[in-house]
């Protein structure tokens, strides 16, 4: 079996802002409008107030870091010359799908046509992480067990706790908006790629979808290329974090592929499970509590994910070189997520202008300013170890020994 190659891919979805009145502004094509070598890196979405970037194929968190810096200042400057701005979060925190204009590509009028008002409701923007894996039947099996730790990674990354205007209550309230397409949320568990190809050419042969570019699930092949696709996250407000989410994606397809060469795997859970918990990670994010499916509990949600850094990747992340993109997940366990921010915004200010100010200036951190990160001089703000008992047996919720099995086929 072919090894993986690990790399690394990252697109981001962006929010196309009036700086005056804090409201989405459908102006993507006059963005890009005859600027034909940034069309190659930026890229339309489905609504006009939608703009999409994707990193080159880079070899470590760092690297795709740089990408990011890059691309995010690349879609801010030509943003500004139209004076307006950009903003990296799942949702708007009150501008309106109902009012929102559909980019005049035949691609998306497409979608519209296919799925009516669904289409023009998903006003929401994600974050999705390609993964290196070169060996078919491995990316299925690293699809399968991965699928375990989406609820984790998502609770890293929300950053959608209002909708048109309303505290939704949710931390991640662009979760429930994709649920309503079909063929999303956590995958079903395949055989193997033969399973997975037979299940595409059925919906292909009976013309639900024109090939696997339709299939949305959390964590999917992609239809082009040879990586594994995670889809869960909402996109990432600032550059640090979205770096750390696909350091510790990239470090957990390490592990499986750790674990296979010595014919182990972990337990694979069925999809409903995963799912209950992928709505607890949408409702209450970090604040929340996870289930330990083995043990029959619920947990901290910190504690689990702070167990999948600590336990189940550390092994792998210096052979990475991306101890520091991963660590920078105990900053964002100690002050919270994007989402965790915005609600703190509002709470101060009764604004959602405010949150929107807010959104803006977290967005360039890295990018356009230093990020706070680079002012410390502690580094990230927990250690692997701090606050946890070191007698706490893996029991947190993570893939555990106990987990193991030995029958994968020689």
């Amino acid at each position: 079996m072919q090894s993986p190659s690990l790399t690394l891919g990252i697109e981001e979805e962006y929010q196309i802002i009036d700086p005056r009145t804090r409201e989405l502004r459908s102006y993507i094509t006059e963005i890009l409008e005859g600027d034909h070598l940034v069309l190659e890196e930026v890229k339309p979405e489905l609504h006009q107030s939608m703009v999409e970037i994707g990193t080159k194929v880079c070899r470590s968190p760092a690297e795709a870091r740089g990408e990011l810096v890059r691309l995010r200042g690349m879609v801010m400057d030509l943003a500004a010359r139209k004076d307006l701005r950009i903003v990296a979060a799942g949702t708007h925190p009150f501008s309106s799908w109902i009012t929102q204009e559909i980019t005049p590509l035949e691609r998306y009028l497409g979608v519209k046509q296919d799925l009516a008002d669904l289409a023009q409701q998903l006003l929401i923007f994600g974050t999705h992480v390609h993964i290196g894996i070169e060996d078919r039947d491995f990316l299925i099996d690293t699809m399968n067990v991965s699928r375990y730790l989406l609820p984790h990674v998502l609770c890293l990354s929300t950053s959608s706790p209002f909708w048109m205007g309303r505290n939704t209550g949710l931390k991640s309230y662009r979760s429930v908006v994709f649920k309503n397409f079909p063929r999303t949320g956590v995958p079903p568990v395949m055989e193997s790629y033969a399973s997975y190809q037979s299940l595409l050419e059925s919906l292909v042969r009976t013309n639900s979808i024109p090939d696997g570019s339709k299939i949305w699930w959390d964590v999917r092949p992609h239809h082009k290329f040879p990586t594994l696709e995670f889809r869960v996250c909402d996109v990432c407000t600032r550059v640090d974090e979205a770096v750390c989410i696909a350091a510790i994606l990239q470090a957990v397809v390490a592990k499986l592929w750790k674990l296979r060469r010595d014919n182990m795997t972990f337990r694979v859970y069925p999809q409903t499970l995963i799912e209950e918990n992928k709505w607890r990670a949408a409702r209450f994010g970090l604040d929340g509590k996870l289930i330990d499916f083995g043990k029959q509990i619920d947990l901290p949600a910190r504690a689990l994910i702070r167990e999948m850094i600590e336990w189940f990747i550390d092994d792998v992340v210096d052979d990475l070189g991306s101890r520091k993109e991963v660590e920078y997940a105990f900053r964002i366990l100690d002050e919270g997520t994007s989402a965790d921010r915005q609600l703190a915004t509002y709470q101060r200010t009764g604004s959602f202008e405010a949150v929107v100010d807010q959104l803006i200036r977290e967005t360039e951190e890295g990018v356009k300013s230093p990020s706070p990160s680079e002012h410390r001089a502690d580094g990230p703000a927990a250690r692997p170890g701090e606050g946890v008992s070191d007698g706490r047996g893996f029991d947190l919720g993570a893939p555990r020994a106990s987990d193991v099995t030995g029958e994968l086929p020689a």
